[in-house]
C-alpha cells in the first residue's frame, strides 16, 4: 500500500527474473499504486467495507488490462482478499499462504508475527496459518504490538529508517524467542526496510521477498506455458 514497499517488490521482483533468465528479461508487470492516505481512513474507521470495494475496483481494472494474476502488496489488506479474488475472476498469490508453504518447508512451528495492529489484533492471518498450515503464530504483548504499529505508519512508511527502531524490533524477537517462538514473519511489507536475517536471534521470514518470488513463479509458469504453445 505504500510506495516504500511498493517499490521493493518492483526491485525483487526484476531481479529475481533477471537473475533466472539473465539478458534484458524483466518482469510484464501491470502496477497500481493507489493513494495511501484514503486507504489508511478507511482502516482507521473500521471500514473494511470500504477498502474491500475498493481494493476490488483496482483488482477488476488491472485483470481488464490484461493481468494474468494479481498480487495484493500488502499484508492488512489480505483481511479482504478473498472478496477482491472473487471479485476479479483471475489468479491471486495469497501473502499467508506464501508464507505458510515457507515455514512449513523450513520445519517451523510457532512464528512470531510482526505487523500492523490490524494484522496482529485480527484473527484472519493467524487463522489461515493455523487452519491451512498448522502453525501457532504469536505475536507481541500488548504495550510491543504498539511500538511495532507506530513505527510502521510513522516511520518506514514515510521512508524514516531509525536505529532506535530497529533496536526496538530487536528486542522484541529477543524476548518472544524465550517465549517459545522458533521464527519471525515479517508481516508487514515495510518491515524488511528496517530488519534483516542478520538482526535477528529468530529465522526470518521476509513476506514481501517471500510474495515477490512467488510472482516470479508465476511469471515462469507462464513462459513455460508459452513456449509449450508455440
Amino acid at each position: 500500500m505504500s510506495w516504500e514497499s511498493t517499490a521493493t517488490y518492483y526491485r525483487e521482483i526484476n531481479e529475481l527474473v533477471r537473475l533466472r533468465h539473465g539478458g534484458l528479461v524483466s518482469a510484464d508487470i501491470l502496477m497500481h499504486s493507489v493513494n495511501f492516505d484514503e486507504i489508511v481512513t478507511m482502516q482507521k474507521a473500521g471500514r473494511w467495507d470500504l477498502a474491500e470495494e475498493r481494493l476490488a475496483e483496482v483488482g477488476r481494472g488491472l485483470a481488464g488490462a490484461g493481468a494474468g494474476c494479481l498480487l495484493i502488496c500488502t499484508n492488512t489488506m489480505h483481511l479482504v482478499a478473498d472478496h477482491v479474488a472473487r471479485n476479479t475472476g483471475v489468479p491471486l498469490i495469497h501473502i499467508v499462504d506464501v508464507v505458510g508453504r515457507d515455514l512449513v518447508a523450513a520445519g517451523m512451528k510457532k512464528p512470531l508475527l510482526l505487523a500492523t495492529r490490524y494484522t496482529m489484533e485480527q484473527s484472519f492471518y493467524r487463522d489461515r496459518l493455523r487452519e491451512r498450515f498448522g502453525l501457532d503464530a504469536m505475536v507481541p504483548e500488548a504495550q510491543d504490538r504498539t511500538v511495532v504499529h507506530d513505527i510502521i505508519f510513522d516511520e518506514l512508511c514515510c521512508g524514516i529508517v531509525k536505529e532506535t527502531s530497529r533496536k526496538s524490533y530487536i528486542d522484541i524477537i529477543e524476548y518472544a524467542k524465550t517465549q517459545g517462538a522458533d521464527c519471525v514473519i515479517l508481516g508487514c511489507t515495510e518491515i524488511g526496510l528496517l530488519i534483516e536475517e542478520k538482526d535477528s536471534v529468530l529465522p526470518v521470514f521476509d513476506s514481501t521477498k517471500l510474495h515477490a518470488r512467488a510472482a516470479v513463479d508465476f511469471f515462469d509458469g507462464c513462459l513455460e506455458i508459452d513456449a509449450v504453445a508455440a
